[in-house]
């Protein structure tokens, strides 16, 4: 079998100082792989958080495990409404009306206490339409009773920039 291969084999002694550039090889490959290995595991780090900020997030407590896609997304409507209208209220903050938004602010803790035991009931009960229906009533007392603040707040604002009467 290794009759062929007789004069075919590699007998020849390695050039003078062989080993020293072996060894002088050798370490510029590990100084690649200790540049390399950083950059491959903050590589691998940054495609992590990318895949998990894509992925469907995680049901928050204030996400309804058997309620409707309907109810969830009026849910989602009515509570960026609720944002917005509360931002509007905070800008306003001045030292005049800093009473009637710090009352505002604990109204809607009551209400916000309120929307939580409507959700506790959805996630024990499920949908029913009594449930649905104070979840709805509950959301739009929110939305209304922050408008009529920023209302009463803007009436205040313009009473107050309305010239008074001289007198002499």
């Amino acid at each position: 079998m290794f009759a062929n291969l007789t004069n075919q084999w590699d007998i020849q002694e390695p050039k003078e100082k062989h080993e020293l550039r072996f060894i002088k090889k050798q370490k510029q490959t590990t100084f690649k792989l200790k540049l390399f290995l950083p950059l491959a595991i903050a590589a691998s780090i940054m495609l992590f958080l990318f895949l998990n900020s894509n992925a469907d997030p995680v049901e928050s407590p204030k996400d309804f495990k058997f309620a409707s896609k309907e109810t969830k997304q009026t849910d989602s409507i009515f509570t960026v409404l609720i944002e917005r209208e509360l931002e509007k209220i905070k800008d306003k903050k001045s030292p005049e009306n800093e009473k009637i938004i710090s009352d505002a602010l604990k109204q809607m803790k009551i209400l916000d206490k309120d929307y939580a035991k409507i959700l506790k009931e959805l996630d024990l009960n499920g949908e029913s339409k009594q449930i649905i229906n104070a979840l709805i009533s509950n959301l739009q007392i929110r939305i209304s009773f922050l408008q009529e603040v920023l209302q009463h707040i803007e009436n205040t604002e313009k009473l107050k920039n309305i010239p008074h009467e001289n007198t002499i």
